[in-house]
């Protein structure tokens, strides 16, 4: 098993002799490797079993950094990354050279944040290299948002766990594209669209699943636990006669057709802040209790940070 640990200098010896090591970020804990090097980004392929169409993000610390790595950015993504950065926004850029093929799929754009978290941010810079760093999970299966959640998942495929604490945010970064100088979100995430049109005016919202995808988080299919998941509709139309065997993943309120020793409320204060860094937990919690076979979920308020909840939902129920 991984060793868990706050030590960044073993990170970065880790790192720097070709080796992955999951970080801590305000979002979700990533599985991050050398992102110029592309022998160590086909580990990270690896050790997730996550299919080379869906590209990855690379994590920064300045904005010297970024000069290294994409061409010259339009005004409107410096007005955005001057208004999130560091924090929970990925923007889509056009790549230089020194990004491996692998990391962009064969894009010519890359994804490109730089994380708030205090230890990824020390981490990043003392290394002389970006980190390209998906989600420290299975490919598709529910995201890490604690060291134990990583070492639970991936433990036996790397040596370092750099433990962050539990992430703040608990949804991943939103991503934003510049196509012809016009802003889209291409993932919900935790930042809001609302707070994005705040700082560049309107913006485009194509958050739909593809099976090529533009960005990560882009697949149908994603986030999911093991167990089966349906929406509260479906499980109405089936209108079983005993709910023995269903968990429920709520927002503020119990469903008492439930026994309530199996459900998880993401904000019993109606906060979608708070729901959002629950998510996660609240799913894996309910993908770890034995006697089910399904866990029912209710979407939550359609605005501000519901609308990146609701995307994972909806991403986790798809069939």
């Amino acid at each position: 098993m991984a060793i868990i640990g706050d030590d960044i200098a073993k990170a970065k010896q880790l790192l720097d002799e070709g080796k992955l090591v999951a970080i801590p970020t305000e979002t979700v804990y990533g599985l991050a490797g050398n992102a110029t090097d592309a022998k160590v980004v086909a580990k990270i392929f690896e050790a997730k079993n996550r299919p080379t169409f869906d590209p990855l993000i690379v994590h920064i610390h300045s904005l010297d950094r970024l000069e290294e790595l994409v061409e010259p950015v339009s005004e409107l993504a410096q007005k955005l990354m001057s208004a999130f950065w560091p924090g929970p926004l990925t923007v889509l850029l056009k790549r230089k050279e020194i990004i491996p093929d692998l990391v962009t799929s064969g894009l010519d754009t890359v994804a490109i944040r730089m994380p708030q978290h205090e230890l990824a941010r020390k981490l990043l810079s003392i290394l002389s290299y970006p980190l390209a760093a998906p989600s420290a999970n299975p490919f598709g299966y529910i995201s890490p948002t604690t060291a134990q959640h990583v070492q639970d998942q991936l433990g036996d495929q790397i040596d370092y766990i750099l433990d962050g604490g539990e992430c703040s945010v608990g949804l991943e970064s939103t991503i934003v594209s510049f196509e012809e100088d016009l802003p889209t979100v291409l993932r919900l995430g935790g930042i809001s669209v609302e707070d994005i049109e705040e700082v560049v005016g309107k913006v485009i919202v194509n958050a739909h699943s593809s099976s090529q995808p533009q960005a990560p988080g882009m697949l149908k299919s994603h986030y999911a636990p093991s167990k089966n998941i349906i929406t509260i509709d479906e499980f109405e139309s089936l209108a079983p006669a005993n709910t023995h065997g269903f968990g429920y993943l709520g927002f503020s309120d119990f469903d008492l057709r439930f026994d309530l020793n199996d459900q998880y409320l993401l904000s019993q204060n109606e906060d979608l802040n708070e729901a959002a860094k629950n998510l996660f937990t609240s799913l894996r919690a309910l993908d770890q209790i034995p006697h089910l076979h399904t866990i029912v979920i209710n979407f939550v308020p359609d605005l501000g940070l519901g609308r990146a909840i609701n995307d994972r939902l909806k991403r986790a129920s798809a069939k």
